[in-house]
C-alpha cells in the first residue's frame, strides 16, 4: 500500500487512515482494510458518515479525556451498532496539550520538549492502561475497529504502533506510519487558520515552527516510548502482557490480523 491508498480523505474529519496493509514475517502482512485511525469525529459532515458507515466498524476506541469528548462530541453513521470504548477514570483537568499552550513560550524546542516528556509518560498513565488493554480485547473478535483521539496522532500513534509491534511489523515500517501524520493532517494547509486561533484564545501568536510542531510528530516522539516502555519492563512483549496480552493472546490475534501477502 502507498500512503495514498491508506488515507480515506473525509471533509470534516482528519488524518483517516487505514494502519493494516504493513509486511509481517513469514510472508503475511496485517489486513487491510480493517484498522483504521483519525482525529476526532466531532465535525465529520453527513457525507463523511455514510463513508465511515461502509466500513462496518465493529468498535470505536475513543481515547479521549472526557472533557475533550463533551467539547467536540462524536458523530455516528445513522443505525451505528458498533461498541464504543472510552474512558472516564482519572481527573477531569485540561488536557496536558492545552495546559502546555497557555503556560509555555510556545517555541519549537519547548514544544519538542512536550511531547518527548509526554511519550515517555504516555504508556503508563492509568486510563491509557484501561483503553489499551479494552482495544486488544477488541481485536479478539477479529472485526473492523476505529482508533482515534483529538488530533489522531499521539495516544492513537502510540496505540497504532504497539499493534504493528505485537504483529511483528518492521520498526521501519511502525515509524513510517507513525510519521505520515505530518502528510495526512494537512499541516501546512492548516497552519494558518490553527495559528490564528491559537493566537485569539491565547491572546499572543505562537511561531510558525512550534504550531508544526504541535501539529504534526516527530519519531524521536515513539521512540521515547518505547524506550521508556523498555526501561520499566525490560520488553513491549511484557508490556502487552501487562495489557492482557501474553503469548497465547498474541498468537491467537496474530492468526486473526495476519493474512497471506498475496491476499
Amino acid at each position: 500500500m502507498t500512503p495514498d491508498d491508506r488515507l480515506l480523505p473525509l471533509e470534516g474529519v482528519e488524518n483517516f487512515r487505514d494502519y493494516g496493509g504493513y509486511a509481517a514475517p513469514g510472508g503475511l502482512r496485517v489486513a487491510r482494510g480493517r484498522l483504521w485511525r483519525s482525529a476526532h469525529h466531532g465535525a465529520a459532515t453527513d457525507a463523511d458518515l455514510v463513508r465511515i458507515g461502509e466500513l462496518g466498524l465493529a468498535a470505536v476506541v475513543d481515547l479521549r479525556r472526557p472533557t475533550e469528548r463533551a467539547n467536540q462530541p462524536s458523530r455516528r453513521p445513522a443505525g451505528f451498532s458498533g461498541r464504543v470504548i472510552d474512558c472516564d477514570a482519572g481527573d477531569q483537568a485540561e488536557p496536558p496539550h492545552v495546559a502546555f499552550l497557555r503556560e509555555t513560550d510556545l517555541s519549537a524546542e519547548s514544544a519538542r520538549a512536550f511531547f518527548l516528556d509526554y511519550y515517555r509518560r504516555a504508556p503508563f498513565e492509568p486510563r491509557h492502561i484501561e483503553l489499551f488493554t479494552r482495544y486488544f480485547e477488541a481485536l479478539g473478535a477479529g472485526a473492523p475497529v476505529l482508533i482515534h483521539c483529538t488530533a489522531g496522532k499521539d495516544r492513537t500513534g502510540l496505540l497504532a504502533a504497539l499493534t504493528h509491534s505485537l504483529l511483528g511489523v518492521h520498526p521501519d515500517d511502525a515509524a513510517a506510519d507513525f510519521e505520515l501524520t505530518n502528510r495526512a493532517a494537512r499541516i501546512e494547509a492548516r497552519l494558518p487558520q490553527v495559528t490564528e486561533g491559537l493566537a485569539a484564545s491565547l491572546g499572543r501568536t505562537p511561531s510558525e515552527t512550534a504550531v508544526r510542531a504541535f501539529l504534526g510528530v516527530d519519531g524521536a516522539y515513539l521512540s521515547a516510548a518505547f524506550d521508556a516502555i523498555h526501561s520499566e519492563h525490560g520488553s513491549t512483549a511484557a508490556y502487552l502482557a501487562r495489557l492482557g496480552v501474553d503469548d497465547r493472546a498474541a498468537g491467537r490475534l496474530r492468526e486473526l490480523w495476519l493474512e497471506p501477502a498475496g491476499a
